[in-house]
């Protein structure tokens, strides 16, 4: 018999797990405290949209770009109330990087091509574009609507479209002056597990988001020979502003050591670790890495449907 019992075995076991958990949480979100400044972005212009939650990816990533020294930082949302805030938190911390943002709709075509062409103009080119903006409808097919279909496809499908049809169009320029000799940029979706297989969210969410995947596929056959890379990142059970209703439900009902328990790490993720993985696609490191669907779910869309333990 295997020495290994599941979180699921014993209430006791699930509460070890969990602590074990959160401390593991704990030591992910404060790295960057006791981490020395690097430099795998060193003199990038990036654009990262979808920045405004306090508590979502795109904020996260933005932090993690600036920590590896990003040359200048456009960061776009919807809301502006959080924008202030993100601005002087990455201006205390990292005085050397250029800090604007802009409240747009990521889905403005206007607002995506005004911000390609601004960085082009103040900083002579464009080296990434994380295009990160997205929100999750709710309703059950037997209750949705074609206006919810239309707002989810033009929040995560018409964005990632604007980022990758103007974003490419900026990175093909190469600036000699500043270093960059031919055209090149990382073009970074971000797509869902639900984008991968069904059972991780709505039909017209899950939709959306396996149209975002085919896009990150088939955009780099018409960038062919530019060094210009599309990839999208497929993140899993995410704590994040938009997963907070499934946080809050376990915990009201005394079942939060039970939240990721499905994915064979058995617990969720936190958006830095979905940074971290938007920093390797942004950086050099990933030169070779094009056109790829990158799960970051803590193994959850490696399997289909079993009962835990047990093989067919």
């Amino acid at each position: 018999m295997s020495a290994y019992k599941t979180s699921t075995a014993k209430g006791d076991d699930a509460e070890v797990a969990y602590k074990r958990t959160v401390a593991r949480i704990q030591r992910i979100q404060s790295h960057l405290e006791h981490e020395p400044r690097g430099g795998r972005l060193k003199d990038k212009v990036c654009i990262v949209t979808g920045v405004g939650s306090l508590k979502g990816i795109g904020r996260a990533s933005a932090i993690r770009f600036a920590h590896e020294g990003a040359r200048h930082l456009y960061l776009l949302d919807f809301d502006p109330t959080n924008l202030p805030d993100l601005k002087s938190t990455i201006e205390r911390k990292y005085p050397d990087v250029k800090v604007t943002t802009v409240q747009a709709d990521a889905s403005d075509e206007a607002a995506i091509k005004g911000l390609c062409d601004r960085a082009i103009q103040e900083e002579g080119q464009l080296d990434v574009f994380f295009a990160n903006a997205g929100w999750a409808s709710r309703d059950p097919l037997q209750i949705s609507s074609v206006e919810t279909y239309e707002k989810t496809m033009r929040i995560n499908v018409r964005s990632c479209f604007l980022a990758v049809r103007y974003a490419s169009e900026a990175m093909l320029q190469p600036n000699p002056s500043k270093g960059k000799d031919f055209s090149g940029g990382s073009i970074i979706l971000t797509a869902s597990v639900a984008g991968i297989r069904s059972g991780a969210g709505t039909v017209d969410y899950s939709a959306s988001k396996a149209a975002v995947n085919s896009m990150a596929k088939t955009a780099p056959y018409q960038l062919r020979r530019t060094d210009i890379r599309v990839n999208s990142i497929c993140p899993g059970l995410i704590e994040t502003g938009m997963t907070a209703d499934q946080f809050e439900y376990a915990q009201a009902r005394g079942s939060t050591a039970k939240i990721g328990q499905l994915n064979p790490s058995g617990r969720f993720g936190v958006p830095e670790e979905i940074a971290n993985v938007a920093l390797f696609l942004a950086s050099d490191e990933a030169s070779y890495v094009n056109g790829q669907n990158w799960a970051v779910d803590g193994g959850l869309s490696a399997s289909h449907p079993v009962i835990p333990g047990k093989w067919a």
